[in-house]
């Protein structure tokens, strides 16, 4: 879809503010030089940013003789932000304040029976977001929006979760049933877009163009960037990298396939991989994901045989994907993300990097550095919050609200 003069314009002002965001404080004509914009358009816009509380200004920067340059930067209370990070086993919420800076954080456990019911998931959201909203003594007036992910794909724009296939989820609502319990702007997208947007603006990806951030979890994903931007694909369904084929008539996955990289590296095919290697194993936790990689994860440390095998097989499906995403994409950086790689990502890479040497080309190889997420706190929470604020940023001049410094 071509972009209008608005749709430029919205990407303008949320670059400005990502680059002091980044910067924590800056002249305008420095924000003018690092991104590109001419002074007239970057001023244009830090009025407008300053207008509604977002920015304010903050003194003056000496200009080597000539008339001292004024600085900005985010005004802390301009309002605040929440990401929420809906995943198969958890609901995650994160409430920020205008800088992104953590103003309080709840973690809801879901349980398996709840999971196939958008109601339940609706519940915990609505009850995480009050409990991080009264954490911070925060009242709804001051909520910019909230951006929420879910897994599987979502129609961003009718807030629709259009299909997640650990839930069996079709057509589900979800931002009207949210907001039958929350009078706040809602945002809705996938944890795969949220992942490597906190990667662009506050982790590995800073400074790079091309950026694939690999979501280990439950579900398998890639978010992917491509020169600085993130890339949605014509359906905002680019990047289901889990639902690729590995093994041709291999294990089922969820989404009715076969043979998908999910089935072999998410945390079910980890778990079916130690089934069959050692089925008796104190380490398989039946009915509890967390439980088994945690135990897993454990165990590899102490030097358990069983929990090496596993790591080891399952380290060489997940290289040859990697392998294939590399040769596909050339990335600069490929980072690794979620809960299952935060448990098990050292361990994997370790014996997964020799063996995408082998599979990968070199060249594309070569400039690609593979990694771990080092943001701290939740990623996906995070970046969901940046949907919430290119939300609020779209309505300026609209029907945004001018929030006055407190």
């Amino acid at each position: 879809m071509k972009r209008t003069s608005r749709d430029i314009r919205v990407a303008n002002r949320f670059e400005v503010l990502r680059h002091i965001i980044a910067a924590g404080t800056a002249a305008r004509q420095q924000i003018a030089a690092d991104t590109g914009l001419s002074l007239a358009t970057v001023s244009n816009l830090v009025g407008e940013l300053l207008q509604v509380g977002l920015l304010e200004e903050v003194g003056f920067q000496d200009s080597n003789g000539g008339r001292p340059r004024g600085l900005v930067a985010v005004h802390r209370a301009g309002g605040v932000l929440a990401g929420v990070d809906v995943a198969e086993t958890y609901v995650h919420v994160e409430l920020f304040d205008a800088a992104f800076r953590v103003l309080a954080s709840v973690e809801e456990e879901l349980h398996p029976s709840q999971e196939s019911h958008p109601e339940p998931v609706v519940a915990h959201i609505v009850s995480s977001l009050r409990t991080v909203l009264s954490q911070a003594g925060v009242d709804d007036a001051q909520l910019l929006g909230v951006g929420v992910s879910v897994p599987g794909q979502v129609d961003r724009d009718g807030g629709v979760s259009v299909f997640a296939p650990n839930w069996d989820w079709h057509d589900v609502p979800l931002r009207d049933q949210l907001a039958a319990s929350l009078d706040v702007p809602l945002y809705l997208d996938n944890p795969l877009r949220a992942g490597v947007v906190a990667e662009l603006w506050f982790g590995a990806g800073r400074g790079r163009d091309d950026v694939a951030v690999l979501t280990l979890g439950t579900g398998i994903g890639a978010g992917l960037a491509f020169h600085g931007q993130l890339y949605r694909g014509a359906t905002n369904s680019a990047g289901e990298w889990g639902h690729t084929t590995l093994v041709m008539d291999g294990r089922p996955c969820r989404c009715g396939s076969r043979g998908c990289v999910e089935a072999y590296v998410g945390a079910p095919g980890i778990m079916t991989q130690l089934r069959e290697l050692a089925p008796d194993s104190p380490l398989l936790h039946e009915d509890d994901q967390t439980a088994t990689i945690d135990a897993l994860a454990a165990a590899y440390r102490a030097g358990d045989p069983v929990a090496v095998a596993v790591v080891a097989e399952t380290a060489r499906y997940l290289a040859v994907a990697i392998a294939d995403l590399i040769n596909m994409t050339n990335p600069e950086v490929v980072v690794l993300s979620s809960w299952v790689a935060a448990r098990l990502g050292e361990p994997l890479l370790e014996h997964a990097r020799p063996l995408v040497a082998q599979h990968a080309l070199r060249r594309p190889l070569a400039h690609t550095e593979i990694t771990i997420c080092q943001i701290a706190g939740n990623p996906v929470s995070l970046g969901a919050a940046t949907f919430a604020l290119e939300g609020f940023l779209s309505a300026i001049g609209t029907d945004a609200r001018t929030l006055s410094p407190s």
